[in-house]
This record gives C-alpha cells, sequence and structure tokens, in this order.
C-alpha cells in the first residue's frame, strides 16, 4: 500500500542506514554487527520493500527486550568443507545472521566456483532481496531461501503445518541490471492482509481461507485462517522441500517445531537459511556473461505487451528502478518509523 504525503518523510541511505546503526548499537549489538543489519534493512526500503525494512527494527529490539533474541549475539560460522559452511546464529538477528551466511556462501565460492552455507539458530532475516544485490555485485549467481512461521496447510489439509517460505534467485549481470527473484510462496504476504485488516479493506477470496478452509474476503477471518499456496499443490511441494533445506538440513526447527513470533515474541525461533552462490567468472569472463544477459533481456523486452501501458518486465526491475531514485534522491519511509527509530537511537533500550 502506497504511503500518502502526509504520512511519509525522506531521509538520505546513509542518514537511515545511521540511524538503524545507533538504535542498534543502543541495545547491545557490535558496531560491525549493526551496520550489516542496517545495510540489509535500509536496502529493503530502497527498494520499496517497506514491510522488511527499518521498521522491524523496533520489532526486533522489543523481542530482544522480551528475551526471544540477542540482539548482542555473536554469529559462529564452521567450515565444515572447503565450500561448506555451517552457521550458528546464536538467536540474533535474522539480517545478521542472513549477512554472515552470504559471507561464507561467498567465501566458499571464491574457493571453489559454487558454495552454500546452512544457518541455524536464527530469527526473521528481512526480504531476499538485499541479499542478491549484494551477492550480484560480487559477480555471483544466488539461490537462498529461508523457512518461517507456520501459515499454510499442507495441500488437502485443514492446519497449518507449513511456513510461507521466502525463496530468492538472482544471475548477475557485469555493467547492468542482475535480474532478481524475491517471492514468498503464498499468493500474497501475511502483511498484506494486515494491511488490508487494518483498513478495513476486503481481500480477494484467492488470497486466503478462513479456519476451515473456506476461501474468504474477510482479512480477520483470513489471519485466523491459513495462506493460500501459489499454483496450488505446487506451491506445497516448494514450501516443503524449502523447508527441508533450511530447516531440516541446517539442523533448525521445521514444520510446527518453528515458534511463531506473533504468539510468542519471548520464545527463540530457531529459523534456518540456505545460501548457496555461483562464481558467475569460472562459467564465463564478464564480457560474455553481460553480453548475454544484455540480449536475454532484450528478447523479454520486445514481447509486445497485452496492454501497452504495461510492457513486459524481468522479476525485480521494478525494485531496482526504485532502488535507483531512492538512493539519488531519498528514501521514502513513514515518517512513524522515523520517530520509533529516533527514539531508540536517543537512548539505550
Amino acid at each position: 500500500m502506497p504511503h500518502t504525503p502526509s504520512q511519509t518523510t525522506v531521509l538520505p541511505a546513509d542518514e537511515l542506514h545511521a540511524l538503524a546503526v545507533r538504535a542498534l548499537l543502543n541495545a547491545g549489538a557490535p558496531l560491525a554487527d549493526a551496520e550489516a543489519i542496517g545495510r540489509v534493512l535500509v536496502q529493503a526500503d530502497l527498494f520499496g520493500i517497506h514491510t522488511h525494512g527499518i521498521v522491524r527494527i523496533p520489532q526486533y529490539l522489543e523481542r530482544g527486550r522480551l528475551g526471544g533474541l540477542d540482539p548482542a549475539a555473536r554469529v559462529h560460522v564452521e567450515q565444515v568443507a572447503p565450500a561448506l559452511a555451517r552457521v550458528d546464529g546464536a538467536n540474533g538477528i535474522g539480517p545478521l545472521v542472513g549477512a554472515r551466511a552470504l559471507e561464507a556462501a561467498a567465501e566458499g565460492a571464491r574457493r571453489a566456483g559454487i558454495g552454500a552455507a546452512f544457518a541455524r539458530h536464527s530469527n526473521h532475516f528481512g526480504p531476499v532481496m538485499p541479499y542478491l544485490f549484494q551477492a550480484a555485485e560480487q559477480g555471483f549467481a544466488a539461490i537462498i531461501a529461508s523457512n518461517a512461521t507456520t501459515t499454510i496447510t499442507p495441500w488437502g489439509g485443514r492446519e497449518a503445518r507449513l511456513g510461507n517460505n521466502p525463496l530468492g534467485i538472482g544471475v548477475p549481470s557485469p555493467g547492468g541490471d542482475p535480474v532478481m527473484l524475491d517471492i514468498a510462496l503464498s499468493v500474497v504476504a501475511r502483511a498484506k492482509i494486515r494491511r488490508a485488516a487494518a483498513a478495513g479493506d476486503a481481500i480477494p477470496d484467492t488470497w486466503a481461507t478462513d479456519a476451515e478452509g473456506h476461501p474468504t474476503t474477510d482479512p480477520d477471518a483470513a489471519l485466523a485462517g491459513f495462506l493460500q499456496p501459489i499454483g496450488g499443490h505446487k506451491g506445497y511441494g516448494l514450501s516443503l522441500m524449502i523447508d527441508l533445506f533450511t530447516g531440516l538440513l541446517s539442523e533448525a526447527a521445521y514444520l510446527t517445531h518453528v515458534s511463531s513470533w506473533n504468539v510468542a515474541p519471548e520464545r527463540a525461533q530457531d529459523l534456518g537459511h540456505v545460501f548457496i552462490l555461483v562464481d558467475t567468472s569460472r562459467l564465463m569472463n564478464a564480457h560474455v556473461l553481460a553480453a548475454r544477459m544484455a540480449d536475454f533481456a532484450g528478447i523479454l523486452h520486445a514481447t509486445p505487451p497485452a496492454d501497452p501501458a504495461q510492457p513486459v518486465r524481468l522479476p525485480g526491475e521494478s525494485e531496482l528502478a526504485t532502488h535507483r531514485r531512492q538512493s539519488a534522491h531519498g528514501v521514502e519511509v513513514t515518517s512513524a518509523d522515523v520517530a520509533a527509530l529516533r527514539e531508540l537511537a536517543a537512548s539505550p533500550v
């Protein structure tokens, strides 16, 4: 839902990052960790993914106050093979665990051409796109995923057993824009239903079911029910396989073992993530990759649009345009979110 001018303020990305860092430092995070967390969340806002940007910092720190996570956690990386790492998040703030897992996978990819990191004991790690973008900037193609609190039923079931597990895939384009897909496996994110409920708006009956498994247009009934997976049984299967990689193989919690942030904010979630990176320079030189990516994008952009006002776009293209605009002119965020961040930055939590 777009912000109205009366609700928003515009800040340079550096200023927003500095505020985020000070708030995290006041909560006990070491400087390097606070900077890494802030980088992920400010990039989310730069991409226009405001539901997963700096708005999350007060939420993370409130969970820290309740004992649900440790803002000062020290993430541990164990190299179990030349290109394979296991990351113990120590119940830290999720974007920190994600940032350290990305670094570990990148180190493996530089050594062996492909690297993977499996993370456990983590929490909500923000959107996937900032990690895809950081990977692409370093020349890596990436597959990144996380498990999540259960909100989706197994296909044909009436109780939630699976999370709305996010999946991201990105491919760099030297000198050009990467192609980045960042999706969750429900038709829409739960945050969109929460916004509809807060605004008193109805939702499409394809978004969610009520507690009895019946499609609903009532956002409150939807929040008490279940999200609909994309593609029916195919979305169910993808969510399940992501949980096997991110939860089971990472030795994190999985399925109903994942603790709900909303129901029990004082408990550790033990989320799991997986980061798989490919060093594209091992496959072809940058000029060849750039030419092939430009040709690939050109074929798609040349597709005659069904609606002339809506040309064909590649995944991540609109977010990258927003990122460029806001990098140049400032990040538009809600005034309330900035005020909350300033308060946390001004005094210890």
